[in-house]
């Protein structure tokens, strides 16, 4: 009987481990998590701000110089490829550029908020929508800005490979020995293990091409007159079960893309490891991974919506104890001096909307030092969102793990630099 209870009560424990999942925010607010994930997204703004020089956007701007129309905003608009092409064209006679890094970004912030909003208000058309216009950004950047993004992208995923690596690292500890290892320590593991950390989530798409290029060249001998079509005939099993790989792969990259970094985190994986186990789980616990990934987003949500009203509550009291002491206007008499450097922020824009034009010198220098400084705030907001991404996808790495493979969560690889990195006390 006793057995019994005791089976009957763990396999309901097995069953609530999801629960961990809310434990992610707690997780993902710690000092060092934020302060790595702030480090790795100046980084990547910075690249992303110098490469931005290039100018090599088409925009139309209005009279205050403001961007009002992009290339990016026609290719989403739905129309036909020659339409899109045509217009693009047309804009690009207008001589007035801006940057990739910065219209992408601008782009992938309005998705996201408009995604999340779409979660509160349960509409899935909306958040399909939304996520559906960022890829659609990305297709964009990839079609029309080829060689910068792919420089782009190896800065950021070096960056990520770190970043990423040391904060599943800390998420993997303290989820499975209640540990809180180091910022160095993390750090120091993600450095030791960024050649995995880099190469896992490229692996699987290298495998993609190098199964398409043997279609491709099936493809060119078809060109061959009289015998080419007897050869693409006679190769079709051949070319329908690389098709059939290629689905497969792709589809584990999709769905395991997230869990390369936990595996390599939790278990000290290599990079073929990594992706062995992460394809696994998805096709092992498809609809259990979905429903862990379900709850993390909406939870996720929640969490995101109080960060950033935390900040937003901050900015605005600063602000409004800080308008109450200033009285004069600008040079410029349009508006108080401060409503001129300073827009009141909003929820939905914590920069705040301003139409003052800033005339003297002071003022268009006090307006920048004011705008780096809530930059920062809104950087820790976008750096906690990095961090909850990475520590959420750690602990379902371990439900999957433990759902799959029945390995506790508590079993986590610790080598032995890490060992002799604790610090132990002298006895009496």
């Amino acid at each position: 009987m006793d057995s019994g209870n005791k089976s009957s009560a763990t396999l309901v424990f097995g069953e609530l481990l999801f629960l961990k999942l809310f434990q992610t925010f707690r997780m993902a607010i710690q000092p060092s998590k934020l302060i790595i994930t702030s480090a790795a997204l100046a980084l990547i703004s910075l690249s992303g701000w110098l490469m931005d020089f290039s100018q090599s956007v088409a925009v139309m701007r209005d009279d205050n110089g403001k961007i009002i129309k992009t290339e990016l905003d026609i290719y989403k608009s739905g129309a036909s490829y020659n339409v899109i092409r045509e217009q693009i064209q047309n804009l690009r006679n207008l001589e007035e550029r801006g940057g990739v890094f910065s219209i992408l970004w601008s782009s992938s912030s309005t998705c996201f908020k408009n995604a999340v909003d779409s979660v509160y208000a349960h509409n899935v058309l909306e958040l399909v929508s939304n996520i559906n216009a960022f890829f659609k950004s990305l297709e964009w950047a990839l079609r029309y800005h080829f060689i910068y993004c792919i420089i782009f992208f190896v800065i950021v995923l070096a960056v990520l490979s770190v970043a990423g690596g040391a904060i599943c690292r800390m998420a993997a500890l303290q989820n499975a020995q209640g540990e809180k290892p180091g910022l160095t320590q993390a750090v120091r593991f993600s450095l030791k293990r960024f050649t995995n950390l880099f190469s896992a989530p490229l692996t699987p798409f290298l495998i993609i091409l190098v199964i398409s290029v043997f279609i491709l060249l099936l493809g060119l001998i078809g060109n061959i007159p009289a015998f080419g079509e007897i050869i693409i005939g006679l190769g079709m099993p051949l070319v329908l079960f690389a098709g059939a790989l290629i689905a497969v792969v792709l589809i584990g990259a999709i769905g395991g893309l997230n869990l390369m970094f936990p595996a390599i985190a939790y278990d000290g994986s290599d990079n073929f490891d990594s992706i062995s186990r992460s394809f696994s789980y998805v096709f092992a616990r498809p609809w259990r991974m979905l429903f862990y990934t379900a709850i993390s987003a909406v939870y996720g949500s929640i969490c995101y919506t109080f960060v950033r009203f935390v900040a937003f509550l901050s900015l605005s009291a600063s602000r409004t104890f800080l308008r109450a002491s200033i009285w004069t206007n600008n040079s410029g008499q349009q508006a108080n001096k401060l409503d001129a450097i300073w827009p009141k922020p909003e929820f939905t824009n914590l920069f705040g909307f301003s139409d003052v034009t800033l005339t003297s010198g002071p003022e268009k220098i006090a307006h920048f030092l004011i705008y780096i400084f809530v930059l920062v705030v809104i950087g820790l907001v976008v750096s906690f969102i990095i961090s909850f991404y990475f520590s959420a996808n750690t602990i379902i790495y371990s439900l999957l793990r433990n759902k799959v493979d029945n390995t506790p969560i508590e079993d986590i690889y610790t080598d032995y630099n890490e060992a002799n990195a604790e610090i132990t006390l002298p006895e009496n």
